[in-house]
């Protein structure tokens, strides 16, 4: 019995030992370095680059559209023009011949009338809207006529009531702007959870204290998305109704310029007005995340 143990032993196969390679056998070694290692470009690099290259090209292709053509100023001759421009934007040489800063700042202004105009008056009555039920299906109707209007349209009834080119078009950015402030108004109004308007409900809050506590910080994005939309509209609308009604403002600016036959002032002009938008959308970017509780 005693050789057993023996012969069971010398029939196991022989153990395999491990032999680790030259390089991780010792312990503490340092893997090789790669000959290239990839460096990452910062993040702020792609978010610089990628306006650069857009207008540089934008550029490019002016300068080969105007070079082709002939008709169109090429940028440089654009630029000299503009640093000419806007070396006095503001010189007076009569009511109808001013700088472009007083254009620019007298189409601000109506903006900005018609504007507040329609938010003292559309953003209560998105509220009410939202509300109550029986007051929007009455009123959805006449908004769903009347939202798809061109703002042009209501040109010639402003200038028949008020007879006057001024009030004629902040009646137009009124009317333009009215509509985004309702709607979206009415649809934040509409989305405020039902549990806590049955909150409200019970503890038998007044409305005015359901407006102030619940609808308003809720509704309060909405209504901010809005006025953006609202404002980017009357922004757009106020170079075209100035163009018919004529005055001073950046719209008749374009128009003057088209009759001298100044296409460079033109061009000016229509940078100014995508320059003076971007600032707007941007303020109102700013002003909507600053209200943002998401």
């Amino acid at each position: 019995m005693g050789a057993a143990p023996a012969i069971v032993h010398a029939l196991k196969p022989p153990r395999a030992e491990i032999v680790l390679p030259p390089e991780t056998s010792h312990a503490g070694a340092e893997p090789e370095k790669p000959l290239y290692v990839r460096a990452r470009a910062p993040d702020w690099l792609p978010r610089v680059l990628a306006p650069v290259i857009g207008l540089a090209l934008f550029v490019a292709v002016w300068a080969i559209i105007a070079k082709a053509g002939g008709r169109l100023p090429d940028p440089v001759s654009t630029w000299h023009s503009a640093v000419e421009v806007f070396g006095n934007p503001f010189y007076r040489k009569g009511p109808n011949d001013q700088g472009i800063g007083w254009n620019v700042l007298a189409s601000l202004g109506r903006v900005g009338i018609g504007f507040g105009m329609a938010a003292l008056v559309g953003i209560p009555l998105g509220f009410m809207l939202g509300r109550f039920r029986f007051l929007s299906e009455m009123a959805a109707p006449v908004i769903s006529i009347l939202k798809p209007v061109s703002p042009l349209a209501w040109l010639p009834i402003g200038l028949m009531v008020f007879k006057a080119a001024n009030p004629a078009a902040i009646y137009v950015i009124f009317v333009c702007s009215l509509w985004p402030m309702i709607v979206n108004t009415a649809v934040g109004v509409r989305h405020v959870p039902v549990e806590y308007l049955n909150v409200a409900r019970v503890l038998n809050l007044s409305e005015w204290t359901v407006f102030r506590k619940i609808l308003f910080p809720a509704v309060l994005p909405y209504m901010i998305t809005g006025v953006r939309l609202s404002i980017g509209v009357a922004w757009l609308v106020i170079v075209a109704a100035e163009m018919l009604t004529g005055g001073v403002g950046i719209g008749f600016w374009v128009w003057d310029e088209w009759n001298n036959l100044n296409v460079q002032h033109i061009i000016i002009a229509i940078f100014t007005v995508g320059i003076v938008g971007l600032l707007l959308e941007q303020a109102m970017i700013l002003l909507a995340r600053r209200f943002s509780y998401e």
